[in-house]
């Protein structure tokens, strides 16, 4: 069967252009590959364009927009991964730019497509006394148990996105002092993070117990399931959903409606923020570009604002202030509107 030119560049595209020449990682380029699975699948379902069949031919804004309805209206997604799959296809059309000459017009009108405004939401976090509940539903008992615990504690004590979590080997700890784990962000971006010494002693622990503290183990998964394959996203989540369940039947401490991996790393930013620590080392912490994204937690610390609020505010001189009451003149001319 004779392949089509659309197959043929969105193949280059995704298994030499984004890991070849752009770098990118392999959770980037997934999420690229995710988007056109989607694109394939809405083709075929809604226009009756098998994958096969699919041509650039095809590609015009009117299919890209009608894309974008089917996404938020029939998959029910909110604007925000709309406009990510948007993104995706930007990208894809300005490298077919140059490649295809002929359709500047069309890939410009692509290009063209806006992305929606939404909203920011606010920054959720749990508190010093929920993450405390939360962490004390592991059995540390049972060699599960422990694994959680030692699981849950870095992901709050590093700030540690949930991908750089699962993708930790055993050679991306270092114990001897000062302890630090090494963590691969977005990017390619390579940052160390300390750890704090409970949290060293429970990795050193857990290292002996799983075998792992060998030479021949240094490139293993940190932490893996049963069948000695690393974690996925799904099983973090899976976990922590399993202690935060646990956590409210306690009824102790109010917890926000979903505990996601990512809110363990807002909570370790806005528990340095309120510690007083500088943004910008809160920045480097995180692995963030730039400190502008790191506001967002100066932004969203209520607790801060108000005491900045009392520290700004000067009590007004109430004796100061006139009674109208006294004012002879203006009570007369109240009295005569209501008349």
């Amino acid at each position: 069967m004779k392949t089509t030119d659309f197959a043929r560049y969105l193949t280059d595209y995704l298994s030499i252009y984004l890991p070849g020449q752009r770098n990118l990682s392999s959770n980037t380029i997934a999420s690229y590959r995710d988007t056109f699975k989607l694109l394939l699948v809405f083709c075929e379902h809604e226009k009756g364009i098998s994958p096969e069949n699919l041509t650039l031919a095809h590609m015009n804004d009117e299919l890209i927009i009608a894309f974008m309805m089917w996404i938020e209206t029939t998959r029910k997604c909110g604007i925000t991964t709309r406009n990510q799959r948007l993104a995706a296809i930007h990208a894809f059309f300005r490298y077919i730019q140059a490649e295809t000459p002929e359709r500047l017009l069309i890939n410009q009108r692509i290009l063209a497509i806006p992305f929606k405004k939404t909203g920011k939401p606010a920054v959720s976090y749990l508190t010093t006394e929920a993450l405390e509940s939360v962490l004390k539903q592991t059995d540390t008992n049972t060699r599960s148990g422990r694994r959680d615990l030692l699981l849950l504690t870095i992901l709050y004590d590093s700030g540690a996105r949930v991908s750089e979590l699962t993708d930790l080997l055993v050679r991306d700890v270092r114990l001897t002092q000062p302890a630090n784990i090494t963590l691969k962000g977005k990017a390619r971006k390579v940052r160390h993070v300390p750890l704090m010494s409970k949290t060293a002693s429970l990795l050193r622990d857990y290292l002996e117990e799983r075998r792992l503290n060998t030479v021949h183990r240094l490139d293993h998964p940190l932490f893996f399931g049963s069948r000695n394959q690393k974690l996925t996203r799904a099983g973090v989540s899976y976990i922590i959903d399993k202690y935060v369940k646990a956590a409210r039947k306690q009824k102790t401490v109010v917890l926000p409606d979903t505990v996601s991996p990512h809110m363990f790393r807002h909570t370790k930013a806005m528990h340095l923020l309120q510690a007083n620590i500088n943004l910008v080392y809160i920045r480097d912490f995180l692995g963030h570009a730039s400190v502008t994204t790191t506001e967002i937690y100066a932004r969203a610390d209520d607790r801060m604002k108000r005491l900045a609020l009392e520290q700004a505010y000067t009590p007004s001189a109430v004796d100061d202030l006139p009674a109208w009451q006294d004012d002879i003149n203006l009570l007369s001319w109240l009295q005569r509107l209501c008349q």
